[in-house]
């Protein structure tokens, strides 16, 4: 007998009341047209504070046909010189997605990783990691929880291919070299919305949600959304264990020349025993995966995370060419941990690792204001777009370690006692102080030209960009010093339509990372410009590519080159010296070709490849944690003859990759198969039941998902074990 546990939390007694007066305030019953021939629930959500609003799905449901392009705004995926997806709500769901990274499976330029010493998720993008803290909110940096985000925030998700320093800004974590993930948040639909759901995963874990929308006012302007989460319990690794409470709310109003939009959002995410990382030691081979559901962690470690945040958003409609808008947004967090990795030693899976405990607070603030305006000169049209924007993140931090002393096997795991964490401490672990502040601010202009009737389309901008870091001593909140360097960053954007169904495009465009400080010493030799501080230094992107639309499927291809500085000390001098070349080409596709089969996948190839490097010792090796090859292919067929019944495969394929400079600790290559059902029924009185049923890993597989994740680092992060997830919802 399965026996369902939810504590009755404050978030939880919340839920259960707005859920209750939400039903009984319908007084209409769902739009039955929302359902379509298989049975979908589709929610069209009203604009949010945009003009354009959402971009409209493309056929099958499972991708928008466009989507946010930074500073440019709302573009059809054939109207933009990027590459670009946006994944909706409808697979989000689908799919059973719980994060970004169960969604991001989905896309065959990304693979997912983990943070440095912690559980945070990092999502590689044409081989160069985007940290979660980098995920922007509605275009905000910074406003998100940090280490996982809940499924339940988002509408959709917003991948972006490629550099991206001019459109949304310098990624205050310093990532997003090779793309940028942009999630948007969920609106009242133009119909009540009354959703439960319910659901049930390996190892015990339960869920219970809720979402809730509702119209109100004259032309129904006033939209109020809440979405409500609790999960609990184990997972298919053995004493694994994880808890979540998630609760958003968002609000929008609309005029006809205004449009206002805002958003809280609360999460409360811990995990008890999750599996830890595995580095392995110099000159040793890779080890063989272990069973991925036998769990090598320590009993006394956990993480948890609490998150609060709120941002706002508004556009004014000056006349019917111009538009301004100003965003901003706030989020206070705090982490606490206990953790430990493994370090292994041998061949035979023998490890040393230490324990590590650290407190952690951030204090975020952000915005923007910009305007966007057209207008024409003789047969050329013009849309121009300007912006200023900026951003304020504070750390405190205080952190003890115990040297390596636990001692475990890969493979034989047993549990050792915490020892204590006193031999290297940082600050106060019951008061953490300033660690880090971070501030940027940037100006941005563009303008894109329209020729031949809008069938050739060029783009041209430039964004001037500060960096400013200060740093403080000891984890005491004294300042020892601080960093302040601008940098302008170009772009250049071609668009020809060929056909109404063909686009080709061009583009120059770059990333920005902070500049560092040149160390004192380098070889026990002092450096020649010690205390140099470096100017934020550019990736550089060449990108051309085509794309089609057949109405029905769509699909592209791309072929990009990325560089990107790395800096050394070489002749005891540091300095910008060394150089990381990512070169790939990507093909894509999504749609119904047929009606009732939906495909979405791709091919992803690079060549990751380390140039002028210290000594020219690794000069032409690939990059740490970079695939060679990369597939991804989800299909789902309606069953014919049994209405409302649908099923779905997905099969993903990562080739080899190097945990090593020197490419001599060899990854092997991992295939994965993923199977679903999804069956929708009508239970009477306006109710819609929807069960889902999937089955990730289904062969049990044991495999190492990544290595790496934060620059330079050769750390292994494994698989997930087959995994049974098992939900329903009702409509009311």
């Amino acid at each position: 007998m399965l026996i369902f546990r939810f504590p009755v939390t404050p978030v939880a007694a919340a839920v259960l009341g707005l859920w209750l007066s939400f039903a009984h305030a319908q007084t209409s019953p769902p739009n039955q047209s929302t359902v379509p021939t298989l049975g979908i629930v589709t929610v069209n959500p009203s604009a949010d504070a945009s003009a354009e609003g959402l971009t409209k799905p493309f056929a099958g449901g499972q991708v928008a046909r466009g989507g946010r392009v930074g500073i440019l705004g709302n573009q059809d995926v054939m109207d933009t010189p990027f590459s670009s997806t946006s994944y909706t709500n409808e697979l989000i769901q689908d799919q059973q997605a719980k994060s970004v990274a169960d969604v991001l499976l989905n896309d065959p330029s990304v693979r997912q990783a983990r943070g440095f010493g912690n559980f945070q998720e990092v999502y590689i993008v044409r081989g160069f990691p985007v940290y979660s803290d980098d995920v922007s909110y509605n275009g905000l940096y910074g406003m998100l929880p940090r280490q996982y985000i809940a499924s339940e925030f988002f509408e959709r998700v917003e991948v972006f291919r490629g550099a991206s320093a001019f459109l949304n800004g310098a990624a205050p974590g310093g990532s997003g070299i090779g793309g940028a993930i942009n999630l948007l948040p969920k609106r009242a639909p133009n119909e009540p919305l009354s959703r439960l759901g319910f659901g049930l995963q390996s190892g015990g874990q339960t869920s219970l949600s809720t979402d809730l929308a509702r119209r109100f006012g004259p032309d129904q302007s006033t939209g109020i959304r809440l979405n409500a989460v609790r999960r609990d319990g184990g997972t298919g690794i053995d004493r694994e264990s994880k808890e979540l409470s998630a609760l958003s709310l968002g609000l929008d109003w609309h005029s006809r020349n205004v449009r206002v939009s805002a958003d809280v959002g609360y999460q409360d995410h811990k995990g008890t025993e999750l599996q830890p990382s595995v580095t392995p030691y110099a000159g040793l081979p890779i080890p063989a995966a272990p069973d991925a559901s036998r769990n090598f962690a320590q009993p006394w470690t956990y993480t948890s995370e609490q998150d609060t945040f709120a941002t706002l958003r508004a556009e004014f409609d000056i006349n019917d060419d111009v538009t301004v808008w100003a965003a901003g947004g706030l989020r206070r967090s705090k982490e606490s941990n206990s953790l430990t990795s493994l370090s292994l030693t041998n061949a035979a899976g023998d490890s040393l690792s230490s324990r590590f405990d650290n407190q952690r607070k951030e204090n975020i603030s952000t915005g923007e204001v910009g305007v966007r305006a057209k207008f024409n000169t003789g047969s050329v049209g013009h849309t121009v777009s300007a912006s200023a924007a900026r951003y304020h993140g504070e750390e405190r931090n205080a952190y003890a370690m115990s040297g390596a002393v636990i001692a475990n096997n890969l493979y034989a795991p047993y549990a050792s006692a915490a020892p204590p964490a006193t031999l290297y401490t940082g600050g106060n672990l019951s008061d953490p102080q300033l660690s880090n502040e971070v501030l940027t601010s940037s100006v941005a202009v563009a303008d894109t030209l329209s020729f031949a009737q809008d069938t050739v389309l060029l783009t041209l901008g430039a964004r001037s960009q500060t960096i400013e870091q200060i740093s403080y001593a000891g984890y005491d909140g004294i300042e020892t010093g601080s960093y302040k360097k601008s940098k302008v960053t170009p772009v250049a954007g071609l668009v020809f339509k060929a056909t109404p169904k063909v686009s080709l495009y061009a583009n120059y465009i770059e990333g920005l990372v902070k500049g560092s400080v040149a160390p004192t010493t380098a070889n026990n030799q002092p450096v020649t410009n010690a205390g140099q501080v470096f100017a934020p230094y550019a990736s550089k992107q060449k990108e051309i590519g085509a794309k089609y639309d057949a109405g029905k499927w769509g699909g592209g291809v791309a072929f990009f080159t990325t560089t990107l500085p790395i800096a050394f000390v070489q002749n005891q001098t540091y300095g910008l010296n060394g150089e990381q070349r990512n070169q790939g080409l990507e093909f894509s596709l999504y749609g119904e070709p047929v009606k009732g089969l939906r495909l979405l996948g791709g091919v992803t190839l690079i060549n990751a490849e380390q140039t002028r490097m210290e000594g020219g010792l690794t000069n032409g090796r690939d990059a740490i944690g970079v695939p060679r090859q990369q597939l991804n292919l989800n299909a789902e067929w309606d069953v014919a003859g049994v209405r409302g019944l649908a099923l779905n495969a997905r099969i993903l394929h990562t080739s080899s990759q190097y945990a090593n400079a020197a490419n001599t600790q060899v990854v092997p290559a991992w295939n994965r198969l993923d199977l679903g059902a999804r069956y929708l029924m009508d239970i009477g009185n306006n109710r819609l039941l929807t069960l889902r049923g999937r089955i990730d890993n289904v062969l049990n597989t044991s495999y190492w998902a990544s290595a790496g994740g934060y620059p330079g680092s050769n750390y292994l992060v494994l698989g997930a074990p087959r995994t049974l997830v098992v939900s329903g919802s009702i409509d009311f």
